[in-house]
């Protein structure tokens, strides 16, 4: 039986939350609290194996109350935010502090229990089985590391421009993913082929978390526009509501936007995203699969593998959930399986190596 903790001011959010979670045989609801001083004596007193926490309350903030349970009390907490952009950076912030996963903050005077149920159930779940120490670990390591970025291409020559440019990375990620790809990013080279992204999450947090990787990356990262051309030393990122494509254009790689229907339940889909990088690079393609739940992009990374292409799967230790991940394990898809850690020097490795250098 998974304990949970429900922690909002408001009464109709505790209230819905608590009835889509006692739905499940497996759950109980042990208690709700109206802030964080009432969640900090509930949590001693009723030993919950996971928190709901809203993002903003009175008295004291989610995120200074995250920052002071993570100290003293780590534990599994899937954040409650709204779809506004200050609600994006809040639950950003909240899973750089090492929260789980988020789910969106029901709103209005009618709360639709059933279109929230499957979700928050999912995530609960998820997280109860997570093991956030390991998240915790593989960040130290590369904080530890200093985020030194590995060994890039020399893009002076024309020849190896030409073969730096005909070559792809493509990267997907889920639950644990923004801090995975912030990880892998913040070491990959200035001087690298494109990259593409596709990170399941809300179309409101796609440009915020756009902005926040370029900041931390040597790389440039953008959230990808329709019509982009594609371009070395740069990494795409799919809108959140949108499929991210790599269509050729003559001698050009370009991004396309798609809004067709979702894909394993995700827009965007990282299954999509592989799919036409297969399409248009083919075995130029080093294929990437971090941390997610549910196997999205698992096939698409076996596609990748089958037309030549190099492909890596996060190992599971180092995954807060080995969904994605373990499935393209599965299917024989991953010709790699590595820490996070050593991701970004197994992805420079195999550009070097199809490049001739």
């Amino acid at each position: 039986m998974i304990k949970v903790l429900v922690v909002d001011d408001s009464l109709l959010v505790r209230k819905a939350l608590a009835r889509a979670l006692s739905a499940d045989p497996d759950v109980e609801v042990v208690g709700t609290a109206v802030d964080p001083y009432d969640a900090r004596e509930k949590i001693k007193l009723l030993n919950p194996d996971v928190l709901t926490l809203d993002v903003s309350m009175p008295r004291m903030d989610g995120i200074t109350f995250l920052k002071n349970l993570m100290r003293l009390r780590p534990m599994p907490v899937v954040m409650v935010s709204s779809y506004t952009a200050d609600g994006a950076q809040e639950t950003l912030d909240a899973l750089e502090l090492g929260a789980f996963d988020y789910v969106t903050k029901p709103s209005g005077s009618h709360v639709d229990i059933d279109q929230y149920k499957t979700e928050v159930l999912q995530k609960v779940k998820a997280a109860a089985r997570a093991n956030m120490s390991s998240l915790s670990r593989t960040r130290a390591k590369v904080e530890v590391a200093g985020g030194a970025a590995v060994d890039g291409l020399s893009m002076r020559d024309p020849l190896e421009r030409a073969k730096v440019k005909s070559k792809m990375i493509a990267i997907g990620a889920s639950t644990g993913g923004t801090e995975a790809l912030k990880d892998v990013m913040r070491m990959m080279p200035a001087e690298c082929p494109p990259i593409v992204i596709s990170q399941h999450i809300p179309e409101s947090f796609s440009a915020p978390f756009a902005k926040r990787l370029n900041e931390s990356s040597a790389v440039t990262v953008k959230q990808a526009e329709d019509g982009d051309l594609i371009l070395p030393g740069h990494a795409y990122l799919a809108p959140g509501d949108d499929h991210l494509l790599v269509v050729r254009e003559g001698s050009n790689m370009r991004c396309r936007l798609s809004k067709s229907p979702p894909v394993n339940r995700h827009r965007p889909s990282v299954d999509v995203m592989f799919d036409s990088v297969v399409q248009t690079v083919g075995k130029n393609t080093v294929g990437v699969l971090l941390t997610g739940m549910g196997n999205d992009g698992a096939k698409g990374l076996l596609n990748l593998r089958n037309v030549g292409a190099m492909t890596i799967a996060q190992d599971e230790k180092s995954s807060v959930v080995w969904g994605m991940p373990g499935e393209a394990v599965k299917l024989g898809a991953a010709q790699k399986v590595e820490p996070l850690t050593r991701i970004p020097d197994r992805i420079m490795e195999a550009v070097r190596k199809s490049c001739g250098v």
